[in-house]
Order: C-alpha cells, then structure tokens, then sequence
C-alpha cells in the first residue's frame, strides 16, 4: 500500500471513529443545535496552523464556538466600496475592479464575511484573535514565500506594519507575531458593526497570544499594551523584565516599518482585553 493510499485509509477510520464513537456523546446536543440553531457566543478567528486547536484552547463543545481561521489571524480591512461583480458580468472573469482596476475586496472574502455574520446575525458577545508562537506566517514576512504563491504574498501584507526592522531572530519573531495581533484588533475595529458594538458594550475584542511549547496563552491587557498571563490582568507589567512582551512601550524614531499601536487608541475598548 502507497503512503498515500494509507493516508486516505487514515481520513477514513477518522470519520468512522467519528460516527460510532464521537456523535453518540453529543448526539442530543446536536439535534438540539439543529432544532433550535446555532447561538455561539464567541467568534474565534485564529490561525490556519495545525497546531492551532480552538475547542482545546477553550474546552469547549459544539455549538460554542463560531470560528475563522486563515493563514495569520490575519483580518481584512472593512471595505466600503463596491461589493461584489455586477449581475451581468461573466462570473468566470474573477472579483469586480475598481475605477483604477484595482480588485475590491468586500464580498470577496471568508474572514470579513464571517465578522459581518457573527456580529450582525449571531449576536456574538465576544470576538478573540488568537495568534501564537513559531507562526509560519510571520517568518514568512522575512522569508517571502515562492512567487507562484501569489495569493498568499498578496494577502501577507495584512502584517507587513508588524515588521521590525531587524533580523529574524526568535525574539525578534516573537514580538512581530504579537505587533501583527494588535494590529488586527486595530483593524477590526473599523468594521461598523464592531465598533457600534463596543462602543454599546455589547461586545468584547481579546486578543490572544498561544505560546505553544508551554501550553500557554498571553492575554493582551490594552490597559498596558502588553501580553500578560490571564491571572496577571489589571497587575502591573515589569516592562524591563519582559520588553519582548510589551506591544506598544517602543517608538521608531519616523522609521515607517515600525508601527506601534499608541495606547490612547483603546479608549473605544470597554474595559481591558482578555
């Protein structure tokens, strides 16, 4: 038997585990999920990583959990503009174009699209970006991927501010993974709906860092602008001791590439992240 015939073999007995051993536990939960819909009170959007597991992260079950995950954690900025190709364009001819040609990117992608659902018609209380550690995305931002691979070149520039001027370094990459988590938040909040939202203290932005060889997640205290310990929230953050934690204490001296997220921007938070 080839590797890839026992890898198909594999996919298989998986299913079946599911059907014989999985569903039946949760068999009622299920249909109740179906009878009366879905109610998630979270929408997770984390990264495509297969080390990255959102119902182990957050010991949860089906139904509690709305998820988007893409290369990153990465969030598209809210777009305004035209949304989607006209009704009488050949749809094989890809995404309507702006006036200057430019491709629009509302309604064109799963990550907005599922902010849009969560919040407008779910009703989500709460949305956590959740990135973490040895994040191939990030590395990639110093190591660009092959040129074939267009779209994910493309769709990396959604971290290029999180980039610091300085070699790859694990240090280095750690702080980049967390700047780029910031910036997604910062982003996130242009969605309307978001920031309506929040500013009504209906919904909560957290942003979460998975350190994934210590089984730990760092929590983004905004109050700070540094990653903390969940039990640490609200305690004073020793910014000598740690500096590779702290998201927003260093400035750049004009140079373009290091775009720190001011703490007065988190004023729209209600309350500390996490």
């Amino acid at each position: 038997m080839s590797g890839a015939d026992a890898e198909r073999d594999t996919l298989l007995s998986r299913l079946a585990r599911f059907e014989k051993q999985f569903f039946p536990r949760y068999e009622q939960t299920y249909r109740d999920l179906v009878a009366e819909g879905q109610r998630p009170k979270t929408l997770f959007i984390g990264c495509s990583d297969s080390r990255v597991v959102p119902y182990a992260l957050m010991d949860c079950g089906p139904g509690e959990l709305f998820i988007a995950r893409n290369v990153g954690n990465l969030i598209p900025p809210w777009d305004p503009g035209p949304l989607g190709r006209p009704r009488d364009t050949d749809p094989h001819r890809g995404p309507a174009r702006s006036a200057e040609g430019a491709p629009t990117i509302a309604g064109f992608h799963g990550t907005a699209a599922a902010i849009e659902f969560a919040v407008l018609q779910l009703q989500v209380q709460n949305i956590v970006v959740c990135g973490h550690s040895h994040c191939g995305a990030i590395r990639a931002l110093y190591e660009p991927p092959p040129a074939e691979a267009t779209h994910l070149n493309a769709w990396l520039d959604l971290a290029r501010d999180a980039v610091l001027p300085v070699q790859a370094s694990p240090e280095a990459l750690r702080r980049v993974e967390q700047r780029s988590l910031v910036i997604q938040l910062e982003r996130l909040l242009t969605y309307p709906m978001v920031e309506r939202q929040v500013r009504a203290g209906q919904l909560f932005l957290h942003a979460w860092y998975y350190v994934i060889e210590e089984g730990q997640v760092l929590v983004l205290d905004a109050a700070r602008g540094a990653f903390v310990p969940h039990a640490g929230l609200g305690r004073p953050v020793d910014t000598a001791a740690a500096p590779g934690d702290v998201v927003g204490s260093a400035r750049s001296d004009g140079d373009p590439r290091v775009n720190e997220i001011d703490a007065s921007h988190w004023f729209r938070m209600p309350g500390p992240a996490g």
